[in-house]
């Protein structure tokens, strides 16, 4: 999977991210507020702080994380390949 370069937070809870292979595009996270650990984005500006972690995660602080590979799966459409048996 490529690897996450940028992230923007945009309003609404959506984020603009880039990728090493040049693929970008916008996300929106706005189902996943309140729910879980998630919780702590009830505060928009609590979002907004958003940063490229040392694995290259999404992350909130310490007290949320998000692969960035499922994100690249949703902006560019594809499903995630699967290894041969």
């Amino acid at each position: 999977m490529p690897r996450l370069l940028e992230v923007k937070p945009l309003k609404g809870y959506r984020l603009w991210l880039k990728y090493e292979d040049g693929i970008e595009g916008v996300v929106d996270l706005s189902d996943l507020v309140g729910k879980g650990v998630f919780a702590l984005w009830e505060d928009e500006e609590r979002f907004q702080q958003v940063q490229i972690g040392d694995g290259g995660e999404l992350v909130w602080s310490d007290e949320v994380d998000v692969c960035p590979d499922a994100l690249y799966l949703q902006i560019t459409g594809k499903q995630p390949e699967i290894a041969p048996s």
